[in-house]
């Protein structure tokens, strides 16, 4: 009955061995009698037990790897305290688990020489303009050493480049500096616009006020010539009615009535013009007067 029992427990202990299983997203490395024999796939898997051992287990997820910061020097010998993130995955269990010894360590050692040495190339500011190359530069020099490991390096981004607090107070007066300078080309170029505004708008009102001067000017001219037609037609119109009026009969005797009319108001003006009087010598001579305009009259008709 014991040797059953003892039957029976060593056959459990034998199918626990025996069978293992693996997770999604991992891979087992197995080896036979202290020799790489295969690579356990995620399911259920069995091996031999006591010939057979685990002895290496990898995640073949993306995984995060902190790089410790670090102090880098410029090519202007500026100080830099930088530190990033990098960003790998195992892609060859088997040479992960005999390719190096420790392929984390390893990977965190060469992101920082390169890195050291990708930052010494540049001056301080590029540093800042030029992380993508930074991190393209630390990813292609572990990616090519790191095929060798079984890990695949997918990117690296730089977290923090911090220089010493000089540097800092230097960058933020230059900051300062540089926008003040554009504040004040901002500010004449306001003024010169202005000032161009001004010229422009007085330039257009002297041009606008002499078009309205000339303008005027035609106008008046245009006006007057129309009023000298006006007058000249009128007379005309009035010359040509009371010459067809003398021609009917009693038109001469009219005549004679509006000339010793004319003939009287002439006097009587100068009369009230001044205050002198100014008569005619022979009062009697009005009668010849009249005589005379009435022959002109005769003589034009």
């Amino acid at each position: 009955m014991e040797i059953a029992l003892f039957i029976f427990v060593a056959a459990v202990i034998f199918v626990v061995k025996a069978l293992n299983v693996v997770p999604q997203q991992h891979a087992w490395v197995v080896e036979r009698l202290g020799k790489f024999h295969t690579v356990l796939a995620p399911g259920l898997n069995i091996v031999v037990p006591f010939i057979d051992r685990i002895a290496y287990r990898h995640m073949l997820k993306e995984v995060p790897l902190d790089v410790p910061s670090q102090i880098c020097i410029t090519r202007d010998n500026t100080q830099l305290q930088v530190d990033g993130v990098l960003y790998f995955q195992v892609t060859d269990p088997r040479l992960a688990s005999y390719g190096s010894s420790d392929y984390l360590s390893a990977i965190t050692q060469l992101a920082q020489t390169t890195l050291r040495s990708a930052i010494g190339k540049m001056e301080l500011d590029k540093t800042f303009e030029e992380r993508d190359d930074i991190n393209r530069a630390v990813v292609a020099a572990l990616d090519e050493a790191a095929t060798s490991w079984g890990v695949k390096v997918l990117r690296y981004e730089i977290k923090d480049l911090v220089p010493p607090k000089e540097i800092l107070l230097a960058m933020q007066a230059q900051i300062t500096a540089e926008r003040e300078k554009r504040a004040l080309i901002a500010a004449s170029e306001g003024r010169k616009q202005e000032q161009i505004n001004i010229a422009t708008g007085e330039r257009e009102a002297f041009i606008q006020r002499s078009e309205g001067e000339k303008q005027a000017v035609i106008n008046a001219a245009q006006g007057e010539a129309a009023a000298i037609t006006a007058v000249a037609t009128a007379t005309a119109s009035a010359i040509q009615q009371v010459a067809l009026a003398i021609q009917f009969p009693g038109g001469v005797e009219a005549v004679n009535l509006k000339v010793a009319e004319k003939y009287v108001e002439a006097f009587g003006n100068v009369a009230k013009q001044g205050n002198t009087l100014i008569l005619p010598g022979n009062m009697a001579d009005m009668g010849t007067m009249v005589a005379a305009a009435m022959s002109i009259v005769k003589t034009q008709k």
